[in-house]
Parts: C-alpha cells; sequence; structure tokens
C-alpha cells in the first residue's frame, strides 16, 4: 500500500512535536530555568555557547554558497547581518559577548574560546558541516529548530533577573532581540520546508534533519553538564601532561 504525504497542516504539526526533544528540557537547562546554576555553570554555558554563536554565520553562508534561488539568499542573508551586525546595528554575536561579560568573564577569555569543550566543538562543527554539504532546502530544515526558540527566550527573560540578579540586565539583550528575530526567522524556513519536503520520503527525511538538530543542541549540554555539574571535564582522571 502507498504511503500518501501529510498535508501541510500535519507535516507541521509533525515538525512541532518534536518540541519534546528541545534542549529546553535537558537537566542542565531545566537548572539553569530554576535558578540552580552556579556562576561558574552560567559562565560555562555562555562561553561554550559562544561557539555556536559564532559559527551561525558561516552555517548561513554556507547555505547562501548552495543556493541557486536569488530571492531566497535575499532573505537568508539578514540571519548574517543579524548576528555579524553592520554599521549602526549591534549583531548576536556582540550581544553574547557583553552577556559574558556580564556573567564575569571578559572579552579576550570568550574570543580566545579557552573554555570550549571537546565535545560542544564537535557538535557546532558537525551542524556547520553538515550544512556545507547538504542541498539547500535540507540545510534551511535544520534552522527549524527556532520553532522552538522564542519560548527559551523568553524564559530567560522572564527567570534570569529574578534568579541571577547579579547579571547586569542589559547583557540580556541577545534574548530581547532573539524572540523577534527568531520568530520572524521561522516564518521563512517553515514556509519553505513544508512547501519542499512535500512527499512521504522527504517529509521523514526533514524529520530526521530535524532531529539531527535537535541531537546536536542536546550533546552540547550533555558536555557541559559533565564538565560543570558532575564536575568531570575531559581528562578529569588523567595526570596533567602539560
Amino acid at each position: 500500500m502507498e504511503t500518501q504525504s501529510w498535508s501541510q497542516e500535519e507535516f507541521e504539526s509533525a515538525l512541532r512535536a518534536r518540541s519534546s526533544r528541545y534542549h529546553i528540557h535537558h537537566p542542565y537547562h531545566r537548572m539553569m530555568a530554576n535558578g540552580a546554576l552556579n556562576p561558574e555553570q552560567i559562565q560555562g554555558w555562555v562561553a561554550n555557547r559562544f561557539y555556536y554563536q559564532i559559527n551561525i554565520p558561516r552555517k548561513d553562508a554556507a547555505l547562501m554558497a548552495n543556493c541557486p534561488d536569488p530571492a531566497t539568499r535575499r532573505i537568508w542573508l539578514q540571519r548574517i547581518l543579524d548576528h555579524d551586525g553592520y554599521e549602526g546595528e549591534e549583531g548576536g554575536i556582540e550581544a553574547w559577548v557583553r552577556l559574558g561579560i556580564a556573567c564575569g568573564l571578559t572579552r579576550e577569555e570568550i574570543w580566545s574560546q579557552e573554555h570550549v569543550l571537546p565535545g560542544v566543538r564537535f557538535a557546532v562543527n558537525a551542524y556547520l558541516e553538515f550544512v556545507r554539504n547538504a542541498e539547500w532546502h535540507e540545510g534551511i530544515c535544520s534552522s527549524l529548530t527556532e520553532l522552538f526558540a522564542p519560548k527559551i527566550h523568553r524564559q530567560r527573560l522572564e527567570n534570569w533577573p529574578r534568579d541571577y540578579p547579579w547579571i547586569e540586565s542589559s547583557g540580556l539583550d541577545y534574548f530581547r532581540k532573539r524572540v523577534s528575530q527568531a520568530s520572524r526567522d521561522v516564518e521563512h524556513g517553515l514556509a519553505v520546508t513544508l512547501a519542499w519536503f512535500n512527499t512521504p520520503e522527504r517529509q521523514q527525511r526533514a524529520l530526521e534533519i530535524l532531529q539531527l538538530k535537535l541531537d546536536i543542541l542536546w550533546s552540547m549540554l550533555d558536555a557541559m553538564y559533565m564538565a560543570y555539574v558532575l564536575e568531570m571535564p575531559p581528562y578529569f582522571n588523567q595526570e596533567d601532561v602539560s
């Protein structure tokens, strides 16, 4: 019996159902949301997520290089500007640096990437490599964890001033901007995905791609949980040979 494609409404529902695997449910993030992280654990998260932030424009540039459609490239270009900034407008990367400074890190140590864990680096590099080699519609599909992002940003804006009052409020500007930016971005990414993935095989492939991205985000927090909660960073049980 031939499998039928989902309608666009059914397909969107299947994509949104993956929210149960979003990293907002990871133990590390649940601790963060409950005000249970100490300053060092917050700093570790910010420093490691910075590696993700600086690779997002590279990922988007790789996607654009694969995309032959000028209209899509013109829309997608805004994502790079959002992160890199442009004349008169601070980008998300600089806003994230200010978040790190508000959490007690220095600009120099953030940019040095000295705190980036191997597991985080591997996960982010895997995402970049996937998009670089993927068919461009698949690259767009991989961005759809943004379906779930506005909730996580609003949660931080609500909880952090209460639970982490030692973090200067201006440091939360990144989250304030991303609430609207992520909602805008997902409208385009979702529309492209719903239109292109229109066969049973393509729709199943889209779910696999979304799951890959969810795995990447979850794996980043696994590495941080090991290092900063269980106090088992890489090579913790080995003698220092430096």
